[in-house]
């Protein structure tokens, strides 16, 4: 007998559903900052067994979109309403219900099985866990809840053996080798825009997109050309720094995390490029990937 299904990962922003997503992957698949809005599309990460498939799904943070991009990552999460198997619903010790309403309801309605996961608890005392549990019985009245911390990997063996019991029987959907659905140039981009969302402030990591415009593999050597999105003038000063010194320091860091995903010796050079207003522009946002054609 062997079971494969899709474990869908949704939440409010800021929750940790990319840290639980590598914690449950055992890879790093997912970007992780403190800052909302980090996880802008749908990432599939792939764990294998001889008998078992998981294809876990993390969305980016639920919101009210104000522009075309925050849309379509809307539709990522809803989309995930779709086709899961499992729900992972990701709440924390300090997370705000009343946000996304609307989407709780379309979780209670939803047929999948539920899992609702209130992480961060190594923050809290036992009498506030158990005030939050009774809480979360009331508003997804048909989950089971799993307390968890993601950063300290508790509760996390017992949360994926329960997946593994919830899974249906099927045949695996993906090559039981593959890790994920995105290809290697998707990861080049997340690590790079990682390293500005940790080092600049304010409005900058939103303004930006990243893209790779050369990946070429060598024997001993991956030389990589990417491209950084801005949406104004002043937000390329900022991102280029005096001298280059800013984007000199974001490019070193990208390049230690890119050798260590790839395994390999990497040649990383990075150019900024003012594109106006492209988070409300169809055409780039098909081009980025978050629009279907």
């Amino acid at each position: 007998m062997h079971k494969s299904g899709f474990v869908n990962i949704v939440g409010n922003p800021n929750v940790g559903k990319s840290t639980l997503m590598n914690a449950l992957v055992g890879e790093r698949i997912s970007i992780i900052t403190s800052k909302a809005q980090t996880t802008r599309h749908r990432i599939l990460g792939i764990v294998n067994g001889d008998d078992f498939q998981i294809v876990y799904s993390d969305t980016p943070g639920v919101l009210k979109p104000n522009y075309r991009l925050q849309e379509s990552m809307l539709s990522f999460s809803r989309s995930a309403l779709a086709d899961a198997d499992i729900l992972l619903y990701v709440t924390d010790v300090v997370d705000n219900h009343e946000k996304n309403k609307e989407f709780i309801e379309k979780v209670n309605e939803n047929s999948a099985a539920l899992i609702l996961i209130i992480n961060k608890i190594d923050l809290i005392n036992q009498e506030k866990l158990e005030e939050l549990v009774s809480k979360w019985q009331t508003i997804l009245p048909k989950a089971e809840i799993f307390p968890i911390s993601a950063t300290e990997k508790f509760n996390i063996e017992p949360l994926f053996k329960r997946i593994l019991e919830l899974l249906p029987e099927s045949p695996p959907f993906f090559e039981k080798d593959q890790l994920t659905d995105k290809p290697a140039r998707f990861f080049v981009t997340e690590i790079i825009r990682e390293k500005i969302l940790l080092n600049y402030e304010k409005e900058i990591p939103y303004s930006v997109e990243v893209e790779v415009e050369q990946f070429k593999e060598e024997e001993s050597l991956i030389r990589i050309n990417a491209l950084i999105y801005v949406e104004r003038n002043s937000q390329k000063g900022i991102l280029i720094g005096k001298g280059g010194k800013s984007l000199k320091k974001v490019g070193i860091e990208a390049r230690k995390d890119i050798e260590a995903f790839f395994e390999k010796k990497v040649f990383l050079e990075l150019f900024v490029k003012v594109e106006k207003d492209w988070r409300n522009k169809d055409i780039k946002l098909r081009s980025f990937g978050y629009q279907q054609e």
